[in-house]
């Protein structure tokens, strides 16, 4: 069956295969995603699967690797991603785009599946609109991907984050300490809230709401009258009110955020105003490690198999995404028209929790 035209020219009896890639940050769950593809494919349709690595780099670079059955057994419980990633976009590259057409037309590729977040999904959409069959997956441990309910590898980043919070407690209990915990979020607190709410958190500040020093300090100071020791969670996106106090968002050369930054300004903002011992735990990139949860290995798994089946029946431009309990398809132009922010409802439930 042939999906597109520009990119594969055909002859007969060439063989029409799927192409997959994991791109942007890792999180567990990819090799999940990976493992439902190729069996569904190989194993109910018959055809092969390619594998890029390192994202859109290798699609671009010609790097690639048949996925097969015995090549991808035992990766469900693997963190990472075995085919490897990389924040790489081709439409940011002279002449990337036209290698990454002229490589699935080389490779005979009919769909491709793009697993990633916002900016490898938007990607994607570009290379659709040049005629490419391609079927999204979402992918992040921020949970921002418009048009889905959860993406890929965000309940363990919220697990793990739990967990860490748990055992802050009773060593801020132990030394009645303000302990400040920096949890990954660059735009969007859906980490922080989750993750802040699981473990009983007593503030908790996000992008989606600039908050007031001097009130955060006041409300701790509250606290203390009764418990010696506070947890604050701050996203790494967080941002004070105007007025407040200076802060300039500090980035790295992939346009992500410096780790530690705010979290270390609000332990230090804090300390000053509630004269109370302090420590930063910035959790950092072991939010992305690890084996998957078993809610996102079958996240994965139940996108893997929509995006197979939904090339099989002609679909193209469009994400798996989950709608309650449904896996529901969704254009890829509105999944990636924007971000998903943390709604006011979620919030005024921390709001009623936190004290």
């Amino acid at each position: 069956m042939v999906w597109y035209l520009r990119v594969v020219r055909l002859e007969v009896g060439d063989v029409v295969r799927l192409g997959i890639l994991t791109g942007g940050g890792d999180c567990p769950g990819l090799n999940a995603v990976l493992r439902a593809v190729v069996r569904t494919a190989e194993n109910v349709y018959g055809q092969n699967v390619i594998g890029y690595r390192h994202g859109w780099h290798g699609v671009a670079e010609g790097d690639s690797v048949e996925l097969t059955g015995a090549s991808t057994h035992g990766i469900l419980a693997s963190g990472g991603t075995i085919l490897g990633t990389s924040r790489y976009h081709p439409d940011e590259h002279d002449d990337a785009t036209e290698r990454v057409l002229d490589t699935l037309a080389r490779d005979h590729i009919g769909a491709l599946i793009v697993v990633g977040g916002d900016g490898t999904l938007a990607a994607a959409r570009l290379v659709s609109e040049r005629g490419v069959c391609v079927l999204g997956i979402p992918k992040t441990i921020d949970n921002d991907v418009r048009c889905t309910d959860r993406s890929v590898g965000f309940d363990t980043a919220v697990s793990t984050a739990t967990e860490a919070i748990d055992r802050i407690h009773t060593t801020a209990e132990s030394h009645d300490r303000l302990m400040v915990v920096e949890v990954m979020g660059h735009r969007a607190g859906w980490l922080a809230v989750s993750a802040g709410l699981a473990g009983g958190a007593h503030v908790i500040l996000v992008p989606e709401r600039p908050f007031d020093i001097d009130e955060v300090a006041a409300s701790l100071r509250h606290r203390h009258q009764r418990e010696s020791f506070s947890i604050v969670v701050v996203a790494e996106g967080a941002t004070p009110a105007a007025g407040t106090f200076e802060f300039a968002v500090t980035k790295g050369p992939s346009g992500d955020i410096a780790a530690g930054a705010i979290g270390e300004r609000v332990r230090s903002e804090l300390g000053l105003r509630t004269g109370f011992e302090s420590r930063l735990v910035v959790l950092g990139h072991v939010q992305r490690g690890g084996a998957p949860t078993a809610a996102d290995r079958i996240l994965a798994s139940r996108f893997g198999v929509a995006a197979v089946e939904a090339i099989q029946s002609g679909a193209s431009a469009v994400m798996t995404a989950l709608c309650g309990d449904v896996v529901q398809l969704v254009p890829l132009a509105d999944a990636t028209a924007g971000f998903r922010p943390v709604p006011d409802d979620l919030l005024r439930v921390a709001d009623s929790l936190l004290r």
